[in-house]
């Protein structure tokens, strides 16, 4: 069992059977494992963040209808078949925070988008591994709040990485 694997293994038992899980106890008592995407090393990246002079400080709609304030860093750029992309990145109080949608939803992932929390693997390049995306809890209850991604950072593109949605 590679990283990856052990990682969704672990993940599944902690929807399963944690305290924090997002599920409900009905849904625990029916859970079966979340569904994904075959690791795909060729959305493992590095990227370069560029910076912006002065980072703002913006505010981002949840799906409950609330805010949530975040420091808008930079931007990441990268090419996916072909075809180049580009993230805004924020930042708050625990880390870097990169919420995104793409062309795979709403059909095979969560309407909304999922996150990533890239880290500074060196001064202002960020490891960004989209098998590691995953969908906000508010995808598997509506007792939660999570931020929307921001219109800049709606894919054109299919990043087939990552958690698919967890029901219809």
């Amino acid at each position: 069992m590679n990283e990856l694997e052990r990682f969704r293994n672990d993940k599944d038992e902690f929807f399963r059977v944690g305290n924090q899980s997002p599920l409900t106890p009905d849904q625990q008592r029916a859970f079966h494992g979340l569904n994904y995407y075959p690791e795909n090393p060729d959305l493992r990246l590095e990227l370069v963040l560029d910076r912006y002079a002065k980072p703002d400080e913006v505010v981002l709609a949840t799906s409950t209808g609330d805010e949530r304030e975040y420091i808008q860093v930079g931007q990441v750029r990268f090419d996916v078949d072909g075809q180049e992309a580009v993230l805004q990145v924020f930042e708050d109080d625990y880390g870097f925070f990169l919420p995104f949608a793409d062309t795979t939803a709403p059909d095979e992932t969560y309407g909304a988008g999922r996150y990533l929390e890239p880290h500074e693997i060196r001064s202002n390049i960020l490891y960004v591994d989209f098998n590691l995306a995953y969908n906000p809890y508010c995808a598997y209850n509506e007792r939660w709040s999570c931020p929307l991604p921001p219109s800049a950072n709606r894919l054109k593109v299919r990043i087939e990485a990552g958690e698919k949605k967890f029901h219809d």
